[in-house]
């Protein structure tokens, strides 16, 4: 399938519905407002197709760009084409959703991860800590560096309440996902969590959500949750 029938399947695809939902979450026009559910079959006739995730990724067309995260090719991307995606990653669907989940497939995650974390860029940041999130809940927890993963609570600690709002919900997830899915740090997450407390964050035309690390770390160790690794990042 070439780029031009792909657009006007998903533009086929498109409910209203689901437009107004994205949009309530911060997507804006160009989109269709196709469900996520609804691309796999389509995703399934391309399977991995880079050129034309570049493609679609550049039509700033929310649902085009999504469905760009679902059939790139991680393992050719280059960090240029990762800063490519991040820069035009207008919310944080697309920055935590897209472009944090594509970069946690391949090597070079936790490099490009920690230069956005330290970038001081709201959603550069978001999706930093957000790859860290998938990374940890997939991957062996020899994968990473025990006294690293500490060092990035204690930046969390220091620093979530001075961050960003989408920054803030990222750190506060990444928290929980060391507790829940990195073994050899999760006393130190429960107690991060414990210390940070309940953060509230602001949401344009939406009531202030409250975070609660703490609560949802235990409500999920309750469960028999603790180690928990997903099998795959992507669906």
């Amino acid at each position: 399938m070439d780029f031009e029938m792909v657009m006007q399947e998903l533009e086929a695809l498109g409910k209203e519905r689901t437009k107004k939902t994205y949009i309530s979450n911060g997507a804006h026009e160009p989109l269709f407002g196709v469900a996520t559910g609804a691309m796999k079959p389509l995703s399934k006739k391309i399977k991995k197709n880079q050129p034309l995730a570049d493609q679609l990724y550049a039509t700033g067309n929310y649902d085009a760009m999504y469905f760009a995260g679902v059939i790139a090719d991680p393992m050719i991307m280059t960090e240029a084409d990762f800063e490519r995606w991040i820069d035009t990653a207008y919310f944080y669907m697309l920055s935590d959703y897209v472009v944090a989940v594509t970069l946690a497939e391949t090597d070079i995650a936790q490099e490009v991860a920690d230069k956005w974390i330290a970038s001081g860029e709201e959603l550069k940041m978001s999706a930093g800590w957000s790859c860290y999130c998938w990374l940890l809940g997939n991957r062996p927890d020899t994968e990473f560096s025990a006294s690293k993963i500490s060092d990035m609570l204690d930046l969390v600690k220091n620093t979530i309440l001075d961050s960003p709002d989408r920054t803030k919900s990222a750190m506060n997830n990444f928290v929980y996902t060391v507790a829940i899915s990195y073994i050899p740090q999760h006393d130190k997450a429960v107690e991060t969590a414990m210390e940070i407390g309940p953060i509230e964050i602001k949401r344009e035309k939406k009531k202030n959500g409250i975070l609660h690390a703490s609560q949802n770390i235990q409500k999920d160790l309750d469960r028999g949750l603790k180690g928990f690794k997903r099998k795959h990042v992507r669906c």
